[in-house]
């Protein structure tokens, strides 16, 4: 583990906010199934929270421990992930949003968190 990055969990509250998003089959309009998803979103999300988390923006004014990323992904346009610091300096990610109806730029796909490059 390198200086500044963190450990990242997936505790089961963020995959049933994913599970209310994404179905087993790929869905009408090429949306991705949930296993599309996780191999080909989640490792990137995972990663730019662990290298990350302290420069991504507050998600509550105050509050550090709440971070917010928001990513353009290679299947969904954009995705929004909410992530706690927990008392052990891991972080957990708690909730996800998926938008399937955001303009896609391909500007955007693999940028660093939020839009930057990293």
């Amino acid at each position: 583990m390198t200086p500044g990055r963190r450990t990242v969990r997936t505790p089961e509250e963020f995959y049933l906010a994913l599970d209310a998003q994404l179905g087993p089959e790929r869905g009408p309009g090429g949306r991705p199934s949930r296993r599309d998803f996780d191999v080909h979103e989640l490792l990137k999300i995972v990663d730019y929270v662990a290298d990350a988390f302290d420069t991504l923006p507050e998600e509550i004014p105050g509050r550090p421990e709440y971070r917010r990323l928001i990513i353009a992904g290679r299947l969904v346009p954009r995705i929004a992930v909410l992530a706690q610091l927990a008392p052990d300096g891991g972080v957990d990610l708690v909730d996800i949003d998926l938008d399937f109806d955001a303009a896609w730029d391909e500007s955007d796909i693999d940028d660093g968190p939020n839009g930057r490059d990293n």
